[in-house]
């Protein structure tokens, strides 16, 4: 069996990679989300070449060839070209097996917890608590996530005071019982981290993401050094080497790699491995509605070291709720595992008719 074709079906938001064999096999997978349609480009000049020909089945070589053999790239673009293949590959081997990914990785769980993940800092503390009120009594949510700080901030608030209003405020809208993480976005230089940090701990919070700027990991170790709540990253990394030197340093207590912008559910379980042997618990990013957060699904109900929560956006993002079918639903807090083979939903058809389109053949 050998793949014969690969088509992309692409908007700036999106992108999908179909993977077809000489057999009739097929695969679906997505590129990372944001400027997906330059992410096709790369994929058919710098992706596509090291997948033709070859046997869909041996993964982990096709996936390290392009990145070896691209390896003068080593940056964003290529990995996140790489994940739409990586991902259609699990996908297509799930369908020839009649397993879904998570039983193709011999996992067992049905459901994963998740948390509710907001990405606005343009909402007033007082707004932003009674949303999250709203939505655990709605959906169950036993966690959150809010947004702290200014997005490579440089030590700045988004406007003066948010953080020190924000925190105490959802704290006590959803309650003592319920998780609260914050995320920094590479907001602070070490010093002001961990200022921030100790008013996080007399508050609860139990997950400091991304407290300096990510490629400072030598920062990041000293704050978690210095904290007791965990401190999470790893979201913006592309290099297994680098998660290896985090990991290695203490540089984060919660590994997060995210399997579109790293390369694939392949080199995120190879993140999860070198957490596990550390003893750190792995917690990937998912921050859209996009494929991502399924691939992540199946990955928590799959992994030893499970950090407990599948991260889910609380936004509405216009057309992520039209790309695959049946849609990913809260009931009491957790989310279902899809059972199909592969990643066990359908791609919107109507959705692929309408992008731009790009096929690489053999």
């Amino acid at each position: 069996m050998k793949i014969i074709k690969l088509e992309t079906f692409s908007r700036p938001m999106v992108g999908f990679v179909k993977v077809t064999t000489d057999s009739g096999a097929v695969g679906y997978g997505q590129m990372s989300t944001y400027n997906a349609d330059i992410s096709a480009l790369v994929f058919h000049r710098q992706v596509a070449r090291y997948a033709l020909g070859r046997n869909p089945l041996e993964r982990e070589a096709i996936v390290d060839s392009c990145v070896e053999g691209e390896y003068k790239y080593p940056g964003s673009y290529v990995r996140r070209a790489l994940a739409g293949l990586d991902t259609a590959l699990w996908d297509l081997q799930g369908k020839l097996e009649q397993k879904s990914v998570c039983g193709l990785l011999r996992g067992t769980r049905t459901h994963v917890t998740a948390y509710g993940s907001s990405m606005r800092r343009d909402i007033s503390p007082a707004d932003e608590a009674e949303r999250l009120k709203a939505l655990k009594d709605e959906k169950g949510f036993q966690a959150f996530k809010i947004r702290v700080g200014k997005i490579c901030g440089h030590d700045e608030d988004q406007w003066t005071g948010r953080t020190e209003e924000i925190v105490p405020a959802v704290r006590n809208a959803i309650g003592d019982e319920t998780g609260l993480f914050v995320d920094a976005n590479s907001c602070y230089t070490p010093e002001k981290a961990i200022e921030v940090g100790k008013m996080l701990e007399d508050h609860g919070v139990s997950h400091f993401e991304e407290p300096c700027p990510y490629w400072e990991i030598e920062w990041t170790a000293r704050v978690t050094a210095a904290l007791d709540v965990p401190v999470a990253g790893g979201e913006q990394d592309v290099s297994l080497a680098q998660f290896r030197r985090m990991i290695d340093i203490d540089a984060v207590d919660i590994v997060q790699p995210d399997i579109c912008y790293l390369g694939g559910l392949t080199r995120a379980l190879r993140v999860a491995t070198m957490a596990e042997e550390k003893g750190k618990p792995c917690t990937p990013h998912s921050a859209n509605r996009s494929l991502v957060t399924l691939f992540t699904l199946h990955m928590l109900a799959a992994i030893p070291n499970s950090g407990g929560y599948l991260e889910l956006s609380i936004e509405d993002t216009p057309g992520m709720d039209e790309l695959f079918y049946p849609l990913l639903k809260v009931q009491d807090g957790k989310v279902a595992v899809p059972d199909g083979p592969g990643w066990g939903v359908e791609i919107n058809r109507t959705w692929l008719e309408k992008a731009d389109y790009q096929v690489s053949e053999a």
